[in-house]
């Protein structure tokens, strides 16, 4: 669940000025990876092992609760959206994702990239940062080795900022236990991290030209901090779990005598739900077919929801912006609990034409679908609707958030959360062709947003875009 610092200030992994280049290219390797993402079972984070299944993926929503480190700055509320997939070789736990390169019953190493939870917050600047640079989260690169025995296990891990934020190191070297009781999963953990002068001066540090007469210029300097902490799982039934997790942390000597530091100690409360899409039952198709889905669309001014009601359709827009994109899915339950009702996951690369406003780009969409077929009528011609949920990552901003954005004054994000509302009827049963029942044509729209600006992963944006399309699916 990532119950590490929550402090934001925008991340600049998806989309802010500078370091830009950087940055974004490592945080599309985030979103590329996730197309494949696997088991995880090395490192310190909190969410693995919570899809055992290779091929699984999950979906929920959490919330971290922490008092500042930086001096009247407040309590920190940060809703941190779930996207998990396992895989054999590579994971996806929402705001890290790694590469298995080695793993046996005893041993594991893995590569990993991980968004950092550090930076000033993004929404209110207390007096004790006024005037100063912000600071922003950053993107580490990283290599863990785990050993396992029946006393727990025990891991190394070194990290690197990937992104030229700190340009700061960090090495960790941690235990943890892995304790069950029928639906209850416990997992106590106790860690020491080696943070370098560059992680800690960039983060809790006062350069010269920021230091005033109440807050004297201060470089913390490297230093040892250590965490302990208890996370656990309760499985409500076989899909639904809840997440739960405490942690604190004590700050290395240098960080606690910052100007800018106002406590020895640092404690992050975390709670969540997540929803398993893993196989392994009996809802879990015997024969998964591919699925294609192909669709070309235009941008709108129109809400999401107006779209979806037909209250507003209308593709007119200033920049006349253009979309197209192929994806491809797999079925993963089918009849969910004996309903008319069945989840997909899909990955698409989705085609920008901007041509008054700016070239054209990419986009990497990934999300799990639920589609709902239990209308009247559907025996004779089968009609579905469906929700997909997931993340979005855009090579550039689209021109729609940009201009909302700068309307409002406010950041914007490549990374975002991402909707996808759409309604279908099968070809096959309109034309009486029984060889394309598995055929469908529907209308959808495309949606990013940041979730009303609460999630510092998708760079506390507040506001989206929207792209009215006609689509084609069918099985291979």
């Amino acid at each position: 669940m990532g119950w590490q610092r929550t402090e934001s200030g925008s991340c600049n992994a998806s989309g802010l000025p500078a370091p830009r280049n950087r940055r974004c290219a490592a945080t599309a390797l985030v979103c590329a990876a996730s197309l494949a993402a696997g088991a995880a079972l090395a490192n310190s984070d909190p969410l693995v092992g919570l899809l055992p299944a290779p091929g699984g993926a999950g979906l929920g929503a959490a919330w971290r609760f922490e008092r500042s480190p930086y001096r009247g700055a407040g309590t920190r509320v940060d809703f941190v959206p779930l996207y998990l997939y396992e895989g054999k070789y590579l994971y996806l736990h929402t705001y890290r994702v790694g590469l298995k390169l080695e793993s046996s019953e005893r041993h594991r190493f893995d590569l990993f990239l991980s968004h950092r939870f550090e930076g000033f917050p993004y929404d209110r600047v207390p007096a004790s940062l006024a005037g100063m640079a912000t600071r922003q989260p950053g993107l580490d690169a990283g290599a863990s080795y785990e050993v396992r025995g029946d006393w727990g296990a025990a891991y190394l891990e070194v990290l690197t900022d990937a992104a030229g934020t700190s340009h700061g190191r960090e090495a960790r070297l941690g235990w943890r236990y892995d304790w069950r009781s029928g639906r209850l999963r416990l997992r106590p953990h106790a860690m020491l991290a080696y943070r370098d002068a560059s992680l800690n001066n960039y983060y809790y540090g006062v350069r010269p030209d920021e230091a005033t007469p109440a807050r004297p210029a201060h470089e913390p300097g490297s230093g040892v901090n250590a965490q302990i902490g208890l996370y656990g799982a309760y499985s409500l039934s076989e899909r639904w779990r809840v997440l739960a997790g405490i942690a604190t942390t004590r700050w290395s000597q240098g960080v606690r005598a910052s100007p800018m530091v106002n406590s020895r100690f640092d404690t992050q409360i975390g709670i969540g739900l997540v929803y398993d899409f893993s196989p392994g039952t009996d809802t879990w198709p015997e024969r998964r077919a591919f699925l294609v889905r192909a669709y070309a669309g235009k941008a709108t001014e129109c809400d999401v929801a107006k779209v979806v009601r037909l209250v507003c359709t209308s593709t007119q827009t200033q920049d006349r912006t253009r979309v197209w994109s192929l994806e491809l899915g797999r079925p993963f339950i089918e009849r969910a609990n004996e309903w008319p009702l069945d989840f997909h996951g899909y990955v698409g690369l989705l085609r920008h034409v901007e041509r008054d406003f700016q070239p054209g780009f990419w986009q990497l969409n990934a999300y799990m679908k639920a589609l709902w077929y239990g209308f009247p009528w559907s025996e004779r011609v089968m009609t579905r609707i469906g929700l997909g949920v997931g993340v979005s990552y855009a090579h550039r901003i689209p021109a729609l958030e940009q201009r909302d954005q700068m309307k409002n004054g406010r950041s914007t994000s490549r990374l975002l959360n991402y909707l996808d509302p759409t309604i279908d009827v099968s070809l096959g049963d309109l034309l009486g062709v029984k060889s394309l029942k598995r055929t469908f044509l529907g209308l959808g729209v495309s949606h990013r947003s940041g979730i009303f600006g609460t999630s510092q992963l998708l760079g506390n944006v507040s506001g989206g875009s929207n792209y009215i399309y006609t689509y084609v699916e069918w099985e291979m």
